[in-house]
């Protein structure tokens, strides 16, 4: 069953977008690791983030932390070849965790929870189109408007507890929240209306529709999750 919060968000996020509205929640990326001592603050910072209406928060774990003691379960090439390509843009190729993006355009250090909130507090977030779920969240569509980007599909786990048994975290119960289990690229937008079928989440899951620009804006946004 969904709490109350879940409920709220998954109204606002389903609801018809008849004159679609001018805001959008901000997407808040965060690259961090279950094998990085550094990396449970700013993850336990994600999970308040994420209990927000106005944020669509989500952890990738990247790869390259496997091989120093610790495999975490959610790690994936994937993940870390998305935070290489913010590094190129954001900060001179430079690669760490816990490493937060904030929209696509700002990173910083995930656990400086003053500077996050900053970030959070300053952002515009850019709305080229609405973006919503169907009730059966088996599609998604994105409304015509202005731009052009990819349609990305993100499957997280809402949830996850691992007690770590090596590395650096070795010995702690870590809890994560809004695990990123797959990044799926739906197809491109350029303006027009255009829907996307999709498998729905299973039990503990959800998916965060973003459409990203190729200057790393998002120009629509959206989230929906399931209930244990």
């Amino acid at each position: 069953m969904l709490k109350p919060f879940a409920w709220v968000v998954a109204a606002l996020m389903l609801a018809p977008a008849a004159g679609w509205a001018d805001s959008r929640p901000i997407v808040v990326e965060l690259f961090t690791s279950q094998g990085c001592s550094s990396c449970p603050p700013a993850d336990k910072l994600l999970g308040e983030l994420a209990r927000r209406p106005d944020v669509i928060a989500l952890g990738y774990h990247v790869s390259y932390w496997d091989h120093l003691g610790w495999k975490d379960p959610l790690s994936s090439e994937a993940s870390t070849a998305r935070q290489k390509a913010y590094a190129h843009r954001l900060s001179g190729d430079q690669v760490y965790t816990p490493q937060l993006v904030v929209e696509g355009a700002s990173a910083m250090v995930g656990s400086r929870r003053a500077e996050v909130l900053a970030a959070l507090a300053e952002a515009h977030p850019a709305v080229g189109a609405p973006a919503s779920f169907a009730a059966d969240r088996r599609s998604v569509t994105i409304g015509a408007g202005h731009g052009s980007g990819e349609v990305l599909l993100v499957r997280f786990a809402q949830h996850r507890a691992t007690q770590v048994g090596a590395g650096e975290n070795a010995g702690r119960a870590l809890e994560d929240t809004n695990g990123v289990e797959s990044l799926q690229r739906l197809g491109a937008w350029s303006g027009a209306k255009t829907a996307f079928a999709v498998e729905p989440p299973g039990p503990g899951e959800g998916l965060a529709v973003l459409v990203q620009a190729e200057d790393g804006n998002f120009l629509a946004a959206a989230a929906v999750q399931r209930g244990e």
